[in-house]
């Protein structure tokens, strides 16, 4: 089988040739150009030899003009819908056209995106978001809703560029927040984002971050791949997934033993996720990005294992 195939067969539920492996980490490299940007996403593939390739996205929702912190709700409603294209998800936009302009009929690509929620969280609103979330939530909510609409246009605008799917974070473990506030702030607005584009994506992801995570919560997402870090304690197993959901599931690769261990350990560590995941319905990756600084003879071992070529 072929890049293409192999995917396929997953996501139809049949058996392929074996498990498609792809891994990923943060570049730091967000404040360079889409074009710069491309390329060094294609260097890592490239190097690597994945069978897909998930494209980090590492530029920033943008902050309103004028403002450093938006921290009451007067500042909230500063929260507009944006032109993507005058905001730094413009160079996004400019690396995925490349990247799949140059892959086309290779191997998939999905684009990494952070739900509404993570948007704010990740530096608009920041430390002010709890607060606000007691204080004034119905102006969090509001803020939300303007958030998922620009949400929604970035994830069509990837997804007409070629990409087969989108690949976003949903933070969905108790150690990230109570399964109160994730009914109410987090999961409504992840949805409308699934439900906007899933005829859009082939490959679309719903990644659950964090640790003990409700499945039970997340089974519902329209989506044709669960990823979580399934070999953290406390978050479910490959095959109870599996067992509940119809979909494809993606992990088996603990990220948080990826540095600090002899290729030989993580050689042994790849043959092990794949038993769990199974000869159907899995995609192995790790279970949410790896550190940056991992050694490349190791990564490549993973990768040749996964491959059976060790």
């Amino acid at each position: 089988m072929n890049k293409i195939e192999r995917i396929d067969a997953v996501l139809a539920g049949e058996k392929p040739d074996r498990a498609p492996v792809s891994c990923w980490y943060h570049f730091g490299t967000q404040y360079l150009p889409g074009e710069k940007y491309a390329e060094i996403v294609l260097s890592f593939y490239e190097y690597y030899g994945f069978d897909w390739l998930k494209v980090m996205n590492d530029y920033f929702y943008p902050m309103p003009p004028g403002y450093d912190a938006l921290k009451s709700p007067e500042d909230l409603k500063q929260l507009t819908i944006v032109n993507i294209d005058e905001t730094p998800l413009r160079e996004q936009l400019k690396a995925i056209e490349i990247i799949n302009t140059r892959l086309k009929g290779e191997a998939y690509v999905c684009d990494t995106i952070f739900d509404p929620y993570q948007a704010l969280q990740k530096s608009p609103v920041g430390e002010h978001l709890p607060r606000l979330m007691k204080e004034e939530p119905r102006a969090v909510l509001d803020a939300l809703e303007i958030v998922t609409r620009n949400t929604i246009e970035f994830a069509k605008r990837t997804l007409a560029l070629g990409t087969h799917g989108i690949f976003m974070s949903v933070l969905s473990g108790e150690d990230q927040m109570s399964k109160e506030d994730f009914r109410a702030f987090e999961k409504p607005f992840a949805m409308k984002v699934f439900e906007a584009v899933k005829d859009l994506g082939a490959m679309n992801t719903a990644h659950l971050h964090g640790k003990n995570i409700d499945i039970d919560e997340c089974l519902d997402f329209p989506v044709k791949v669960l990823s979580w870090e399934d070999r953290q304690k406390g978050n479910p197993s490959l095959q109870e997934v599996k067992d509940r959901w119809a979909g494809a599931v993606m992990g088996g690769l603990d990220n948080t033993r990826m540095t600090r261990r002899t290729p030989e350990f993580l050689m042994e560590h790849t043959r092990e996720g794949m038993r769990i995941g199974g000869e159907s319905r899995f995609f192995l990756a790790n279970g949410c990005s790896s550190p940056g600084h991992m050694d490349t003879y190791a990564l490549k071992a993973i990768v040749d294992v996964a491959q059976k070529k060790k």
